[in-house]
């Protein structure tokens, strides 16, 4: 009976204590309902469907982008093509040429490159191109034409001789001048001969043939103006070495040139070099340098001639078929 009764009274301890554990239970089922709610709530699914906005705007703008023309790209201008730039001596129904070295314009470029103005060459002298020069006009006896320039007799006696300071150790010899008078007589001369001191810097000493243009030997002296002249000429340049030349020591003489020659260069040490020139108008190569070898003549506007070797023949007129351009 005691038994019964205490087995009794343990069995309702054990429904109370399931009856807890099913609450607890239910209430930690609850508990985590809540959780999943609020973690998969309104803010979630806000944020998904702005996603979902997001991604169909992008795949919107993709598509709208790939339905426009697309522009073309910018690029930076394209430089000028050198056959293709104008060209000074170009017309507008000119079109360039596709090979350079073929183009006259291009050739026209290269000789103008070797080229400088009479002002930047030092080696010019006093008479310059473009200067008007006041001074006497004289005469004198010019016998066969000969003179301090050593270009031998010539048949032509339209020469004068320069006063002596602008003679300028021959610098002035084979120069073509234009001499005028105040009354506009003219004459053409060329310089090849020197009029020792006294003669005054701007004195021009005529041959009498070339004073009787411009007024009567009667008249001794005339006030003048005379300039730098290029003349038109069909003749060539010669070159001629000195009495006395060898391949030891040379003088070498330019003869027939249209323009003043400012510098004579030789061939020499794999380079060019220039040879001092002498009051008896011959450039000398004292330990023969560039005897017999090629020559480089410039003139005083600058344009230089390259002349082929020429053998060592004393007092020989030896043609090369070059000449200086008219200016």
């Amino acid at each position: 009976m005691k038994a019964t009764r205490h087995a009794a009274r343990r069995r309702p301890g054990r429904r109370g204590l399931w009856t807890m554990t099913t609450a607890a239970l239910a209430a930690l089922g609850v508990l985590v309902y809540l959780v999943i709610t609020v973690r998969s709530g309104p803010g979630a699914h806000t944020d998904a469907g702005a996603g979902s906005r997001a991604g169909a705007a992008g795949r919107a703008a993709v598509a709208s982008a790939a339905s426009r023309p697309t522009p073309p790209s910018p690029t930076a201008p394209a430089a000028p093509s050198p056959s293709a730039s104008p060209s000074p001596t170009a017309t507008p129904s000119t079109t360039a040429s596709a090979t350079p070295s073929a183009s006259p314009t291009a050739r026209a470029s290269a000789r103008a490159a070797s080229r400088v103005t009479a002002a930047d060459t030092p080696s010019a002298g006093r008479i310059r191109p473009g200067v008007s020069y006041a001074g006497l006009a004289t005469h004198y006896d010019a016998g066969d034409g000969n003179g301090a320039c050593l270009y031998g007799p010539t048949d032509d006696l339209m020469v004068a001789a320069m006063n002596h300071t602008d003679y300028e150790s021959a610098k002035a010899c084979g120069a073509y001048i234009v001499v005028r008078t105040a009354a506009g007589a003219s004459v053409t001369v060329r310089v090849t001969n020197e009029c020792p001191l006294p003669c005054a810097p701007g004195q021009v000493d005529l041959s009498k043939q070339a004073f009787a243009k411009l007024a009567d030997l009667s008249a001794g002296r005339l006030s003048v103006t005379w300039s730098l002249l290029s003349p038109s000429t069909s003749d060539k340049i010669s070159v001629r070495y000195k009495t006395g030349s060898s391949a030891y020591w040379c003088g070498i003489q330019v003869v027939g040139h249209r323009n003043p020659v400012a510098r004579l260069e030789v061939a020499a040490d794999g380079g060019w070099r220039a040879l001092p020139r002498a009051d008896f108008n011959y450039f000398l190569s004292e330990q023969g340098a560039g005897c017999g070898k090629s020559l480089r003549v410039t003139d005083i506007y600058g344009e230089r001639l390259e002349i082929g070797a020429l053998p060592v023949r004393p007092d020989v007129l030896q043609p090369t078929g070059a000449q200086f351009s008219r200016h």
